[in-house]
């Protein structure tokens, strides 16, 4: 089993993004030291719910920080991005980081970025699997040609090439299917409970190197832990939601907050440490996955933040790896 951290850079009312950014750089650098196995970045744009508008550019800066922990992207959105030039980066990160990085990459949403950036509403709905296909091609080690509806030009070298294999987010019925067809693991989000990830596990058809992320806190009580996060996100994830703005003329989905973070606080890893510890066992038993990464920028200040990283390394790692599903790193 690996553990391991999922950063959002989220920003808190009255912070500053650039200071965000900086102190999403550290907590990557306390996950090391606490004794994670790697650290996994959000990728967002034109929004407060998370200020990091290039995952693989924060990894770049935390590879150069850190040793031996583990970085990948949380994803990078390869609707928003050219597949060539993604896999560019990745490989360039992939030597420079003696190996440590893994590409995350997910379709998306219907935003606005896809205005912005020139990609298009067409290239999300119906793009993404030739637009994926040209990523793993990037990947495989070789020269690349593209003849489809959205890519298409002659015959060039990968420079640096690099043979990675990368995860997808899945959080529709068509993208499990893409991930099943390509033998991808999937990363698994927040949002969904034991019974849907283990549901989306068999429509996979392949049980291992799967991904999920989770809410991590840890507390004196669980009572702590939970009343102190039901206090402190909504004042992120309020105004932050806000920043999913449609490109065309379709209703934003709603989504109660209160009701969202009471999910989020039963569901995941918030309490004591041995709440936390049998949390991730639960789901490891009920789904089969045997790798998480927790969210820990829940109280929306970083010295608190820090301290949640390091206490979950201290106190709540040790109670898994004893219950001998996870090795040291």
């Amino acid at each position: 089993m690996r553990i391991g951290v999922f950063i959002i850079a989220a920003q808190f009312p009255g912070q500053e993004p650039g200071r965000v950014l900086a102190d999403a750089v550290e907590l990557v650098v306390a996950a090391e030291e606490a004794g994670f196995d790697d650290a996994w970045i959000a990728e967002h744009h034109f929004m407060s719910y998370g200020v990091c508008p290039s995952a693989i550019t924060l990894a770049a800066v935390a590879a150069g920080r850190t040793a031996r922990i583990g970085l990948g992207t949380a994803v990078s959105v390869l609707s928003t991005h050219h597949p060539v030039a993604l896999a560019e980066q990745s490989a360039m990160l992939h030597h420079l980081s003696g190996g440590r990085f893994t590409l995350g990459v997910g379709r998306g949403g219907p935003w606005v970025d896809l205005e912005v950036f020139g990609t298009g509403l067409e290239r999300f709905e119906r793009g993404f699997g030739e637009s994926l296909d040209l990523l793993l091609d990037a990947l495989s080690g070789g020269p690349i040609a593209a003849d489809g509806e959205f890519f298409r030009f002659r015959e060039v070298p990968m420079v640096p090439e690099a043979r990675m294999r990368p995860v997808i987010a899945c959080t529709s019925e068509s993208t499990v299917g893409l991930a099943a067809e390509r033998g991808l693991p999937m990363l698994l989000g927040m949002h969904i409970g034991d019974a849907e990830k283990a549901a989306l596990i068999a429509r996979h058809g392949t049980a291992g190197g799967h991904i999920a992320a989770a809410v991590g806190y840890v507390a004196d009580s669980t009572a702590q832990a939970v009343r102190e996060l039901k206090e402190s996100i909504p004042r992120w994830m309020g105004p932050g939601l806000a920043g999913y703005v449609p490109v065309d003329g379709r209703a934003r989905p709603a989504r109660d907050v209160g009701a969202y973070v009471d999910l989020l606080t039963r569901i995941h890893p918030v309490g004591s440490a041995e709440h936390c510890a049998e949390a991730i066992l639960r789901t490891a038993k009920n789904t089969g996955i045997e790798h998480f990464i927790l969210m820990v920028e829940g109280p929306g200040d970083h010295r608190r933040t820090v301290e949640n990283v390091r206490r979950l390394g201290a106190e709540v790692l040790p109670l898994v790896r004893r219950a001998g599903l996870a090795g040291s790193p």
